[in-house]
C-alpha cells in the first residue's frame, strides 16, 4: 500500500485519517530560505511526533508551508495545530537572528489563520453497489 493508504491501528479502532494543513507567515512576508524549511520539517516532524501523528509530506516557499499529517481519531486538529505553530514560531526565532529581526514588533513568526482540509484515501461507494437490491423490485414507488 502506498504512504496515503497506510491504515493504522488504535485499541478500540483502525483508522486512516489525512488533514492537509497550510500555515502563512504573518503578513504574507517571504522570509524563508532552505535552510529555514529544512529545519523547519524537523521541528514539525518532532511535534507531530509528540502527537502520535506522522508529517507524511512536507514542502514550503518563501512564505508558506504545506504539510499532510496522518492523525489519529483522538487528536483535535486545532491542538495540533497551536502545538506545530507555536513551537516552529519560537524555535526558528531562537535558532535564526534574521527571523527576529524581521518580526521584532509582532513577535510571531505565522499569520493568527491557517487552512485545514481533509483529505480522502478510500474510495467511497455508493451504498446501493454495497448492499444490492432484488432484482425486480422498485423502491421508488413504496408507500410509507
Amino acid at each position: 500500500m502506498g504512504e496515503m493508504q497506510k491504515i493504522r491501528a488504535g485499541r478500540h479502532c483502525t483508522f486512516a485519517m489525512h488533514v492537509h494543513l497550510v500555515f502563512v507567515t504573518r503578513f504574507r512576508h517571504k522570509v524563508f530560505t532552505d535552510a529555514h524549511l529544512r529545519r523547519m520539517e524537523e521541528i514539525m516532524r518532532s511535534v507531530c511526533g509528540d502527537f502520535e501523528c506522522e508529517l507524511v509530506e512536507f514542502n514550503g516557499e518563501d512564505s508558506h508551508v504545506h504539510m499532510l499529517v496522518n492523525f489519529p481519531p483522538k487528536i483535535a486538529v486545532t491542538k495540533l495545530v497551536n502545538s506545530l505553530k507555536g513551537v516552529s514560531s519560537r524555535r526558528l526565532r531562537q535558532e535564526f537572528p534574521d527571523l527576529v529581526r524581521h518580526y521584532w514588533r509582532a513577535n510571531k513568526l505565522w499569520s493568527g489563520s491557517y487552512f485545514a482540509g481533509t483529505v480522502a484515501t478510500l474510495r467511497v461507494t455508493p451504498a446501493d453497489s454495497l448492499h444490492p437490491r432484488p432484482e425486480g423490485r422498485n423502491t421508488a414507488n413504496r408507500s410509507r
